[in-house]
């Protein structure tokens, strides 16, 4: 079963259930692929949504509601809080889990071995490596910042 095809049966289950706040973010993420499925199928690069931009585009999602969790807990807003915490909970689901810091330092030290960088004019090539091995598995945020660390030393 694709992924478009899970949640669109988990958007079912929902509305049998009829909670609320399920059925409005079910609603969001349906409705942010059938957008997504609109831009792919118009322009000059026509192709089928596949599980990969579905993931794109939750990824993109969920580091919207991080940034509005931070925002709201620093102004104490616990009404707006709830709804994005259960929004990145229901989002956090489909995608691959994260590796933690402790998993994405050890990595990240493994890869500058690799490509043998010194200095972070190295930083690209770095960068590169790990998109292309653990894009799904690494906040490459996260890995960024940390690579510059690890390299500055």
């Amino acid at each position: 079963m694709s992924l478009k095809e899970t949640i669109e049966t988990e958007y079912k289950n929902a509305l049998k259930s009829k909670d609320k706040s399920k059925i409005s973010t079910y609603r969001l993420i349906l409705s942010s692929i059938k957008d997504l499925d609109i831009s792919n199928r118009s322009g000059p690069n026509k192709k089928q949504t596949d599980d990969e931009d579905i993931k794109k585009l939750l990824k993109k999602m969920v580091k919207q509601r991080a940034e509005s969790i931070d925002i709201y807990k620093k102004n104490n807003r616990t009404d707006l809080l709830e709804v994005e915490l259960n929004e990145h909970d229901i989002l956090i689901k489909y995608l691959p889990k994260q590796l933690g810091d402790e998993e994405t330092k050890k990595i990240c030290n493994d890869i500058i071995s690799k490509v043998g960088a010194t200095s972070v004019k190295d930083m690209g090539k770095v960068m590169g490596e790990l998109k292309k091995l653990y894009a799904d598995e690494i906040d490459l945020a996260k890995a960024g910042s940390l690579i510059k660390e690890l390299l500055n030393n």
